[in-house]
């Protein structure tokens, strides 16, 4: 009853239909496959969410290292900011949004933004000094420096480190979905609770744990061929 073994939550995929689709009202995708729309509006709120976070986090980070004011004035704050939980951030998120994707969308941006920009301006920070120096000495003004020395040389760094901020971003994403949204995976885990169906619970847990993977299988991927000049140590 409470530790269902994997083919007795599994079989609840065959069951969604009975309590999916009234409780949480999802549109059906893929002929009665229910758990499919619930993983598409998943996925397209963290990936919302990751692309405006981190274009905004390269433009603020970008910009507090370039105008030493902008820097002075921001990145207290942004400091301040960051260890907020992204969960804390639901209750503005549904005042200021509604219940509805915008409200996900912007935990999931809120979840990785501070962090990233403060990731941003120390890989800027930490960048080779000689890289630097060698540009300016062919002439290169403090744009160029920007655009063609520091902001390549990040790239690799960020990558990781959006890597890494995907998790935070898809557990803030779940977590705005168990509260103020009436679908996606998250609120798959929540009618299992209010159902006390174990099973249901677990098979959100288990798609949630997968698609997670998946996702990171796909990114390092990505990781790899855009940065394919940089290979791993091999023990």
């Amino acid at each position: 009853m409470i530790l269902p073994p994997p083919h007795e939550f599994l079989a609840e995929i065959s069951n969604q239909d009975q309590f999916l689709a009234p409780k949480i009202g999802v549109a059906r995708t893929g002929g009665n496959f229910v758990l499919l729309t619930a993983i598409v509006a998943t996925l397209k709120r963290v990936l919302i969410g990751l692309v405006l976070g981190f274009i905004a986090a390269l433009g603020v980070g970008g910009l507090a290292c370039y105008f030493n004011l902008f820097g002075k004035l921001t990145l207290p704050v942004i400091t301040l900011l960051a260890p907020i939980a992204p969960i804390a951030w639901i209750p503005f998120a549904i005042m200021a949004f509604g219940i509805g994707d915008n409200a996900a969308i912007f935990v999931v941006f809120i979840g990785i933004f501070f962090l990233l920009t403060l990731a941003t301006v120390n890989a800027i920070r930490n960048v080779n000094q000689l890289y630097i120096d060698t540009a300016r000495v062919l002439g290169a003004n403090r744009r160029q420096v920007m655009f063609k020395v520091i902001l390549p040389a990040i790239i690799p760094d960020l990558f990781f480190i959006l890597r890494i901020n995907f998790f935070a971003a898809w557990m803030a994403v779940l977590a705005a979905e168990m509260v103020g949204v009436n679908t996606g995976l998250g609120a798959i885990v929540m009618v299992g609770r209010q159902m006390f169906n174990a099973n249901l619970m677990f098979l959100g847990m288990a798609v949630i744990g997968l698609v997670g993977y998946l996702l990171d299988v796909g990114f390092q991927q990505l990781q790899n061929r855009v940065l394919w000049w940089k290979g791993g140590s091999q023990l």
